[in-house]
Parts: C-alpha cells; sequence; structure tokens
C-alpha cells in the first residue's frame, strides 16, 4: 500500500537534534524545497527548485498561527530550517522578531551562508540568538562537488560575507561542516587557517548519520527511526570517530575553539542541563 505524502506545515516537530537539543523547527520556505545548494548529502533527498532570489514564500502570520498551537514548555530550542535555505525568505527578520517576541526561547537559524555578501540578510540574520553556517569546503572544487551550489555562486564570495557578518554578530555563531572523507593535512590546515580568522564560538563536525533520500521527503525534516525510512535511500560514507577526534584535539590545541561530533553529544547527553537551558 503507498504510503500517504505528509501535509506541509510551517512549524514541525519538535525534532532531537544532536547538537541542539530538543528543537521547534520553523519551515519559512514552503513545500517545494527550494536551495541556493543541492548538497550530496541533503537529508531531504534532491533540491526541487534552486534559487539566490529572495521572495516571501509564507507569510509571517501564518507561521505565527501555526506556532500558537504547539506546546513550548518542553523545547530547548526553536530553528528555522525546514526545506531549503531560510534566508531565501524575504521575511526572516520579521519571522525572527515575531517568534522572539512571543515566546521565551532561543530562537536560531541554520543556514548555508550563500547570501551573506547582502547586507539586508545579514542585519535579519543578526537578530537571531544563535546561527549555525555550513562550511563544507576550502577550494571550489570541493565546493562544488560536495554542495552543488548554483553556477554564479563563488566560495570566495560566501566566505567574505561570513566574515563581514561576524563583525556585526553578537549572538552565538557555530560553523557546521560535514565529513564525507578524511581531509588532507593542506585541507586541514586551510580549514584551520579559516576558522582562525572567523574565530567562531564553536565548530560542529558531522557525518552522515542517516541514508539519503532519492527524491524530495517532506517528512526527512523531522527525526527517523533506524530502519524505519519507507522511501528508497542511499548510504552515505561516514567518517569514523578516531578522525573526528583527531581533528577536533587539533582545532582546539591550536586555536582554543570548542568543537562537538555527534560521538561526543551523545557522551554529552549523560550530563545534559535542565530543560529550561538552551543547548547549542
Amino acid at each position: 500500500m503507498p504510503t500517504a505524502t505528509p501535509s506541509f506545515t510551517s512549524v514541525y516537530g519538535p525534532v532531537q537534534s544532536w547538537r541542539f537539543g530538543r528543537s521547534l523547527g520553523i519551515d519559512p520556505i514552503g513545500s517545494t524545497p527550494t536551495c541556493s545548494f543541492n548538497c550530496v548529502y541533503c537529508q531531504l533527498g534532491e533540491i526541487q527548485q534552486q534559487s539566490c532570489s529572495r521572495q516571501i514564500f509564507i507569510p509571517t502570520q501564518k507561521i505565527q498561527q501555526a506556532l500558537q498551537s504547539f506546546s513550548l514548555w518542553d523545547v530547548n530550542t526553536i530553528t528555522l530550517s525546514g526545506s531549503g535555505e531560510p534566508t531565501l525568505a524575504q521575511n526572516l527578520g520579521e519571522i525572527l522578531t515575531t517568534v522572539k517576541r512571543i515566546t521565551s526561547k532561543q530562537i536560531g537559524v541554520l543556514t548555508n551562508g550563500s547570501l551573506l555578501r547582502d547586507r539586508a540578510v545579514r542585519e535579519e540574520l543578526a537578530i537571531a540568538n544563535w546561527v549555525a553556517v555550513k562550511v563544507d569546503a576550502t577550494s571550489d572544487d570541493v565546493f562544488r562537488r560536495i554542495n552543488r551550489p548554483m553556477p554564479a555562486l563563488k566560495l570566495k564570495d560566501i566566505w567574505a560575507g561570513l566574515l563581514q557578518f561576524r563583525q556585526i554578530y553578537s549572538g552565538r555563531l557555530a560553523i557546521q561542516t560535514m565529513l564525507l572523507t578524511e581531509w588532507s593535512e593542506p585541507d586541514q590546515m586551510e580549514y584551520i587557517r579559516r576558522m582562525q580568522a572567523l574565530l567562531p564560538d564553536e565548530i560542529q563536525f558531522n557525518t552522515p548519520t542517516r541514508p539519503r533520500p532519492l527524491t524530495h521527503q517532506l517528512s526527512a525534516r523531522g527525526n527517523h527511526l533506524p530502519g524505519a525510512c519507507v522511501y528508497p535511500t542511499q548510504q552515505l560514507k561516514r567518517v569514523n570517530v578516531e578522525v573526528l577526534e583527531r581533528l577536533s584535539d587539533r582545532i582546539e590545541g591550536m586555536l582554543g575553539i570548542p568543537v562537538c561530533y555527534p560521538h561526543l553529544a551523545q557522551e554529552e547527553e549523560n550530563h545534559a542541563p535542565s530543560k529550561n537551558e538552551p543547548l547549542y
């Protein structure tokens, strides 16, 4: 019997995140996944529409109405992410301001950083309590193979925008990096050089922990139990824990920037803060 396609909701979850704790998701993009990237590891599957143009996908009022039907007492944080790149939403600043006004929770944004050269995007994003920016590559070749961006996007421009954002942002900045293979020595040193220039509050190393859907799956915004997928998937190669440990220790030793990864986060759950304390 075919599985029914889930209906779209702009607020979903809560989702259990290995780094952000129990997070209520806000999707400002809509049922058609729209992003400036089409990453090979995207948990949503193939991005149906690639774009760098901002527009209002979902009116802020509809998101506010949807949010009011959720209980927030057992949520650590509220996260803007969902079906694509959230900074493509032209009402991003309005959404962040509205959510902060009607809730007492920390609110953050997961972004690929592709629009950070836009001053308006930087200023709107700065409203968030925390921001996690994707940095998966230090060269254009790797950038194009892993993130599969729109042709007009250049890694040097994205990096320049990220440095500009860092200069104005007073919240907590995390860098999220997906490792699909063990990096070479030159790649490690270039990454360390860039992190030294940026000085984020935290670096989060990821490695694929669940299979990638071969087609777009709205339900992939949430959590899945192992073996629970009812759609075709592709299992991606993971980097083993020892590789993550070595690179993390090196970065912390050289830069003093805290580094976390799924294995370490699992250990931290044994000493988790109270539900009123947000997890980053």
